[in-house]
C-alpha cells in the first residue's frame, strides 16, 4: 500500500485522479473504505494527512460498478 499527503486544497477524487488516472470502478469508494475517518474531513481535506492508497486489482476495479447489460 502507498501513502499520500494531502496538500492545501486536496479533495479524495482530485487524489484519486492523480494516483489512479481515473475515479470510476469503485476507486474512490476503495481509497474511502482504506481510510475509515477519511469523509469525516469534509471535501476539502486538511494539508497534511496521511492518505492510505490501496492497490487496485481487476476484480476490485467492478466491485462499484452495476451492470445492465452483458
Amino acid at each position: 500500500m502507498r501513502y499520500y499527503r494531502s496538500k492545501e486544497g486536496d479533495t479524495v477524487d482530485r487524489i484519486v485522479w492523480l494516483y489512479y488516472g481515473r475515479q470510476n470502478d469503485g476507486i474512490v469508494e476503495a481509497v474511502l473504505a482504506a481510510n475509515n475517518d477519511l469523509a469525516s474531513h469534509g471535501p476539502i481535506l486538511p494539508e497534511g494527512l496521511q492518505i492510505a492508497l490501496p492497490e487496485i486489482t481487476a476484480k476490485d476495479q467492478n466491485a462499484g460498478s452495476v451492470r445492465l447489460w452483458d
